[in-house]
């Protein structure tokens, strides 16, 4: 029997700007807010056989860097940011297979709410919907929402655990069959299999049952990025696809090897889960003109550093503008995005250096060259890492980035068998756990 060793491919990214100063970017910085790049975008991505477009969320406009919101604003860091989910039925209306994953919190969505909303959008997608679990991180966010401060990391998991319990009951509610649609008697819903759930927990608590049919999928696709212990453990529990930022093959491997063995340990199927490895591969006609690419997205100007500065500070809701860029980065802690804080004393051995290279943090120098080296790469990684794909990321978003991925580097793994030609599947979920 011979071995399918295809590997899967997403696109992570925002419903934001794009960017939008570029002699490449066209009239993005003006048209992006009816949906429009985001239409053409995934239509590319469909068209290369991606198995999804994951649309990230935050709901903060940060002013840790220098106390201000100078940073984030004049640039559109974290704002303007429009919300994505009513993004998600838009982009499903323009495609008819690629799977399209919206970010939503457990901290800050009442249950049945999200319960409701992606039942509805499984709907109105037919059954190519997903959802980004979130505990969300800071407390410039949970003070839009009423709150002085968010609560402490890892009893947000704790709760989002719960969270997860309770609408996955609430998916349930109604019977796959509980639509008769009878024309003799006129029952349209046999009320015989639509059940309260009657859930009660610590934190949470419903009724049931939801107001809607039960959609194609049952429930929606299940996606995380479990970075901390705690984020693992959740993400080995639910997860049926995992974003990892973690950069290099032996990191790599480490973490699907850890995530499938907790999954082991919850008494699932490790491959029901489907590891994706965020990237940002820079192509070239030439190696030389990819390594050109790759140094003029390296070097940062003046205000691109205050810029990384800036993004390092909203993440983790520590003012680096208070920080010596010449010296080594000293012990901090945060109840924000703890892996990130974790992470930035392996990009360099000074502040700035570590601004330099969060600036393009996603760059594997092993995914920069041409069609045929970057794939070579790719398929190295994934014979050693063991699967499950790669989740596409950048911060310089312009329709010729797409191309050079769409139309260049696909094609060529396309060629080698390692990715999809073809949906087989209508829905996601099938789509997803097809190899």
């Amino acid at each position: 029997m011979v071995q399918d060793r295809r590997f899967h491919l997403g696109w992570f990214l925002s419903f934001n700007t794009p960017y939008w100063n570029d002699v490449y970017s066209g009239n993005n910085g003006a048209e992006w807010m009816d949906g429009s790049f985001h239409i053409d975008m995934l239509q590319s991505l469909e068209r290369a056989g991606f198995d999804l477009m994951m649309l990230e969320d935050s709901t903060k406009v940060p002013n840790t860097y220098q106390g201000s919101t100078k940073w984030d604003l004049a640039y559109g860091n974290f704002a303007p940011k429009h919300d994505p989910i009513p993004l998600l039925g838009i982009l499903a209306a323009a495609t008819k297979h690629i799977g399209v994953v919206g970010t939503m919190s457990t901290s800050f969505y009442p249950p049945y709410i999200l319960a409701r909303l992606m039942s509805t959008l499984d709907h109105l997608t037919h059954g190519r919907v997903g959802w980004n679990m979130v505990t969300s991180s800071g407390d410039l966010a949970a003070k839009n929402y009423g709150m002085d401060k968010l609560i402490e990391h890892d009893l947000r998991y704790e709760m989002a655990d719960e969270y997860v319990r309770l609408v996955r009951e609430l998916w349930h509610s109604w019977e796959p069959d509980a639509l008769l649609m009878d024309r003799e008697t006129g029952q349209y819903v046999d009320p015989d299999k639509v059940h309260t759930i009657d859930f009660e927990g610590r934190w949470f608590k419903s009724r049931g049952p939801l107001t809607t049919l039960p959609s194609p999928q049952g429930m929606p696709v299940f996606g995380q990025a479990g970075g901390s212990n705690a984020g693992r453990d959740f993400a080995a529990k639910y997860s049926e696809f995992i974003l990892c930022a973690s950069q290099g093959v032996e990191a790599m491997k480490e973490y699907r090897d850890d995530i499938r063995a907790r999954m082991k340990f919850f008494g699932r199927d490790p491959d029901t889960c489907k590891v994706l490895f965020i990237t940002e591969p820079i192509i070239g006609r030439t190696a030389e003109e990819a390594q050109v690419k790759k140094k003029v997205r390296y070097t940062l100007d003046e205000y691109q550093l205050h810029c990384s500065l800036s993004w390092l500070s909203a993440h983790t809701e520590i003012d680096f503008s208070t920080l010596d860029l010449d010296a080594p980065l000293p012990e901090l802690s945060t109840n924000a995005h703890q892996t990130s804080l974790k992470s930035l004393y392996h990009m360099g051995d000074t502040v700035r250096e570590i601004a330099e290279t969060w600036w393009h943090h996603y760059i594997n120098e092993d995914f920069v060259g041409t069609p045929e080296q970057v794939a070579d790469a790719m398929e190295a990684a994934m014979d050693e890492i063991g699967g499950d794909g790669f989740l596409i990321e950048t911060t310089v978003l312009t329709r010729s980035y797409i191309a050079d991925i769409t139309d260049a580097l696909v094609p060529e793994l396309q060629r080698r068998g390692l990715t999809r030609t073809s949906y087989t599947h209508e829905l996601f979920r099938d789509n997803l756990m097809e190899f």
